[in-house]
């Protein structure tokens, strides 16, 4: 793996410019969206939190079976389509003037981008080899959060303006950039669909990625460790304004703080991430650092102003490194666990998580770290040691099953091979009523 930032030509750097892509659009659509919609639409706050919770809640039901789909249809056209069908979606915003087309618009949105993520996996998947896919994940995680940082600049800029121009501007810009993401994305090879969904004996697998229970239990518990993803957007900002001294500026500064580490570390955190075993220790270790960071955090309640600027800078140096592992060990779980021919399925499903994650995220991180303080901090760091120990035995449970599973695949196959041969080698046995019908020579 290369300290780069910039993968490779080829696919690599393909996948990077459509990653660059959207992500500059969406850093300036979160940056503007809410303010949009209350302030230029007329929608209340709360229907637009209720309406953006409705269309994630969706998109995490739909993300398995358009994965699904990717995997039946090809990968590279289903990304391609469903990138169209976000930037339509976008651009459909703008004409929102109510509250049920808002939802209606929201859940298209939603549900394109989670079907979206789970084809571009199996994308991923299909051109770049089981070694190489958390490094080049890294790569992506990287130019997501550079775009990210440039698309948040541009959209502070509309809300500078703060006219309803320079907000479907944004809109628009958003809109083209996931148009500019299909056209990359279908500059890159085809990959050949799988060949279907099936369990033994040949009949169609309606659960599909659901019937597999540890690769779901990992699932859920990579959700666990994704709570910590409205802590930049969310927590911190009322934690720093409600329970400490430290000046309302320094949530700027943590962002560029943690933007940046990624930005720049992110590929040598997983250099050290290549199989089961490897993943399981970064995200043991990535989970004491994250009680660590939980812990400095509370430090900063009540402390002297520098005292507390110093606690959350810390803590919030500890929660990227955190914040790295753990992306790192997922990612290499989540593509380890999943059979060949079904990532876009499993993806799906892993996927849900992050969209899980932002739902209820800053419902339960605001009850326990803005309500509780202290003991709130400690529990969340509790959690994400206890969610990270729990993914060694459920990954190898994983692991093993599906060792199980190729073995007796193929048994059937062996089994399949000597029935036709024996049968191959039978006489011919013909009933009278055959011989009857059979034309006289």
């Amino acid at each position: 793996m290369t300290n780069s930032l910039v993968p490779p030509a080829g696919p690599r750097r393909t996948l990077a410019l459509a990653q660059l892509s959207n992500s500059v659009g969406d850093g300036a659509f979160y940056t503007t969206s809410a303010l949009y919609f209350t302030q230029i639409v007329g929608l209340a706050p709360a229907r637009v939190g209720l309406g953006l919770t409705l269309g994630w809640a969706v998109g995490s039901l739909v993300g398995v079976p358009l994965g699904r789909f990717a995997d039946r249809r090809g990968a590279r056209g289903t990304a391609v389509l469903l990138a169209f069908a976000t930037a339509l979606a976008v651009a459909s915003f703008t004409v929102v003037r109510g509250f049920v087309p808002f939802v209606l618009v929201a859940c298209a949105y939603a549900a394109a981008q989670s079907g979206l993520a789970a084809a571009r996996q199996a994308l991923l998947a299909g051109l770049v080899s089981a070694a190489e896919r958390t490094g080049l994940l890294a790569h992506l995680q990287s130019t997501l959060n550079a775009g990210l940082a440039v698309g948040a600049g541009l959209g502070g800029l509309a809300l500078q303006a703060g006219t309803r121009g320079a907000y479907l501007a944004v809109f628009a810009l958003d809109a083209v950039s996931f148009l500019v993401c299909a056209l990359l994305l279908l500059r890159l090879p085809a990959v050949a669909p799988a060949t279907g969904d099936r369990r033994r004996g040949g009949a169609p697998d309606r659960l599909g990625v659901l019937r597999d229970r540890p690769y779901a239990l990992v699932a859920l518990l990579n959700t666990v460790l994704l709570l910590r993803l409205p802590l930049l957007s969310l927590v911190l900002p009322l934690w720093i304004t409600r329970r400490t001294d430290a000046p309302a500026w320094l949530l700027s500064a943590l962002f560029v703080l943690n933007t940046g580490a990624v930005m720049l570390f992110q590929v040598r955190a997983a250099r050290r991430v290549t199989g089961v075993g490897s993943a399981n220790r970064a995200l043991r270790h990535a989970g004491w650092v994250m009680l660590a960071a939980c812990a400095v955090f509370a430090l900063s309640a009540g402390a002297s102003l520098w005292a507390a600027v110093g606690f959350l800078v810390l803590g919030a140096v500890l929660q990227v490194i955190a914040e790295m592992g753990q992306s790192a060990g997922s990612w290499q779980l989540s593509f380890d666990l999943a059979p060949e021919g079904r990532v876009g399925e499993y993806q799906g499903l892993f996927g849900t998580g992050v969209t899980v994650a932002r739902t209820l995220g800053p419902l339960v991180l605001t009850t326990l770290v803005v309500e509780w303080g202290t003991p709130g901090w400690l529990l969340l760091g509790a959690a994400t040691v206890a969610a990270s120990y729990g993914m060694g035995p459920v990954s190898r449970w994983a692991t093993g099953r599906r060792a199980d599973g190729e073995a007796a695949a193929g048994a059937d196959a062996d089994t399949a091979v000597l029935a036709d041969a024996e049968a191959a080698t039978q006489p011919e046995v013909r009933t009278l009523s055959q011989v009857e019908r059979c034309p006289a020579t």
